[in-house]
């Protein structure tokens, strides 16, 4: 069973030889590897079940040796650079040879982040490459938010658990494409639209699905819990699964006719950054439950609301 724990020489360590170790980050937990060592990398496609055309995200301390992995890096970049990062979000720029194509799925693109939570920037200071780390979680379920989580669904894959407490976003990170003509949002997640727009002062357009994808988190179906969850209209789905023992999701108010206890409500106060950090906590709760279908209610489509609605969604298409 994997070991919890702070020591990020520990962590240092087992990374240097090619283990996987999860990693807290201000999103959620990511499982990483060193990222130029493609046979660690292959471990984690295999620990998680991770299809090899679904691609990772390489995460270093900062931009200082950006250019060793990447090559024609716009002015954008730099300009998102320092406004938002360290922080949660995901850059896809052109890659150099030295990133394996197994990372990036044979893409010629990879997706590059700066992670804000102080124990793994601690640890990527230390070391001389960089992580490799998709969410720490079986491929397709709910990502995970505190280091219990990653115990209880890989605990017995792994070795070591960099245990960074609750994660603050609780949602994974935006990922802009800088990688070719105009900006594109490939992922909505923990830093909103509006917030990009009002730095860059341009509008973004968003393509957030793919059977082919270029960054993750873009296939239909994902961050699903074991049961059974529909989206939106949620007074036709309660008609059409009445008689079935019935939960929810929502945003701010109880549903009437659901026991209270199978009620989950992301945000009393209608606050969407609590939402988003209270959102996959909920979903895995559900599968502690005898519930067997989850209502989940639209958010509005703004801030945080459109990463939640995004998450829905694809939870829902299982």
């Amino acid at each position: 069973m994997a070991q919890l724990g702070t020591d990020i020489k520990e962590a240092k360590i087992r990374l240097q030889k090619g283990e996987v170790v999860a990693i807290p980050t201000e999103t959620v937990y990511g499982l990483a590897a060193n990222a130029l060592d493609e046979k660690a990398v292959s471990s984690v496609f295999s620990i998680k079940n991770r299809p090899s055309f679904d691609p990772l995200i390489v995460h270093l301390a900062n931009h200082s040796s950006l250019e060793n992995f990447c090559q024609d890096i716009p002015k954008d970049f730099y300009h998102l650079y320092d406004v938002f990062c360290p922080g949660p979000l995901t850059f896809i720029l052109p890659k150099k040879n030295v990133v394996p194509d197994l990372v990036t799925a044979g893409s010629p693109t990879v997706g590059i982040r700066f992670p804000r939570h102080p124990l793994t920037q601690q640890l990527l200071e230390s070391l001389d490459f960089p992580l490799a780390a998709p969410s720490a979680n079986p491929f397709g379920y709910v990502s995970p938010t505190n280091a219990r989580h990653v115990e209880q669904q890989l605990g017995e894959r792994i070795n070591y658990i960099l245990d960074g407490g609750d994660c603050e976003v609780g949602l994974e990170s935006t990922i802009i494409d800088l990688s070719a003509g105009e900006p594109v949002i490939l992922r909505l997640g923990g830093l909103s639209l509006e917030e990009i727009q009002a730095v860059t002062g341009k509008r973004y357009a968003v393509q957030t699905s793919s059977s082919n994808p270029k960054a993750p988190g873009m296939l239909s179906s994902h961050y699903a819990p074991g049961k059974k969850v529909v989206f939106d209209n949620m007074e036709e789905n309660f008609r059409i699964f009445k008689g079935r023992r019935l939960g929810s999701i929502t945003f701010q108010k109880n549903v009437s006719g659901i026991p209270l206890a199978n009620q989950w409500v992301l945000s009393p106060n209608g606050d969407l950054k609590e939402a988003a950090r209270n959102l996959f906590k909920c979903l895995r709760e559900t599968d502690e439950t005898d519930v067997e279908v989850i209502l989940a209610e639209r958010f509005p489509e703004e801030g945080l609301g459109r990463a939640i609605n995004d998450r829905l969604m694809r939870a829902a298409a299982k």
